[in-house]
C-alpha cells in the first residue's frame, strides 16, 4: 500500500483508526480483492466501521493482527488511464522505497474525525480528501470518488495488520504529485499496467493483486489498451 511517508520516530505517537478483525471478518478471511456485492455490502463495510472502529497508537497496531487498520485505498484515473506513483529514497516509509502503486493511501488519524456531533461517525471520506486532494497529490479540476470493495492481504506481517477500502476517483482535470523530492507520478493506460505486472516491476503487494481487476473498476479503461 501506499501510505504517507513518516520515519518510525515521527510516528511514535501517531494514533491510527482500527477495527477488530472479528468484526471484518466472522465467518473467514478473504484474500486480495472483494467487490461490495460479493458478500460484503458497501453500507454493511461501513456501518461496521462506524460501530466498531477507534483508534490506537500505530506502533501498538504494527504488531497486532487481531486488529485491522482501515486504509482508504484510492485509484485516480483519468479519460481512461491511470495514475501510475513511485516513491523515491526521501519519501520517509522505508519500505516503499521505489515501490510502484496504483493506488494512494494512508493511515486514517483522529483529525479526519467529523465535528458535527452525530452519534455515527466515519473518518474515511475526510481521510480520503487529506491523503489524495491535500497531501499527495494536487488535483485541479473536479472529480468524484466511488467505493469498489476491499482489499486483504494476511500472507505477510504488513497485510496482516491492515485492510484497504478500495476506492476509484473519477478526475476532469489536471493531477501532479506534491513533493516532487519523494513522489513521481504519471498517467498510464492499462496495457502499460499489465505489463508491469507480466514484467520484474517493482509493484506495491496491494497494487499486484487489484492490476487484475481494472478492467471491471475504471471507466473507460479498456478503450486504453490494444484491441
Amino acid at each position: 500500500m501506499l501510505a504517507t511517508g513518516s520515519s518510525t520516530k515521527d510516528r511514535i505517537m501517531e494514533f491510527v483508526f482500527v477495527v477488530p478483525r472479528k468484526a471484518l471478518f466472522p465467518e473467514c478471511y478473504p484474500h486480495g480483492f472483494t467487490r461490495f456485492g460479493d458478500g460484503l455490502g458497501e453500507d454493511a463495510f461501513h456501518g461496521i466501521v462506524e460501530e466498531h472502529g477507534f483508534f490506537v497508537e500505530r506502533a501498538y497496531a504494527e504488531r497486532t493482527p487481531s486488529l485491522k487498520q482501515v486504509i482508504p485505498y484510492t485509484i485516480v484515473t483519468r479519460d481512461g488511464e491511470v495514475f501510475l506513483l513511485r516513491r523515491n529514497a526521501n519519501g520517509g516509509e522505508s519500505r516503499l522505497f521505489n515501490k510502484l502503486s496504483i493506488g494512494v493511501g494512508g493511515h486514517i488519524n483522529p483529525v479526519d474525525l467529523p465535528t458535527d456531533g452525530e452519534a455515527r461517525r466515519n473518518p474515511i471520506p475526510a481521510a480520503t480528501r487529506r491523503e489524495v486532494a491535500e497531501e499527495e497529490l494536487e488535483i485541479i479540476g473536479t472529480f468524484g470518488v466511488q467505493a469498489a470493495g476491499i482489499l486483504n492481504d494476511d500472507s505477510n506481517p504488513v497485510g496482516a495488520v491492515h485492510v484497504g477500502l478500495v476506492q476509484v476517483l473519477t478526475v476532469d482535470g489536471t493531477v501532479a504529485v506534491r513533493e516532487t523530492d519523494q513522489l513521481e507520478g504519471r498517467f498510464v493506460s492499462l496495457a502499460e499496467i499489465e505489463s508491469l505486472l507480466d514484467g520484474d516491476a517493482n509493484l506495491e503487494t496491494w497494487s499486484s493483486l487489484l492490476i487484475p481487476h481494472l478492467s471491471h473498476l475504471v471507466p473507460g479503461i479498456l478503450a486504453s489498451s490494444p484491441s
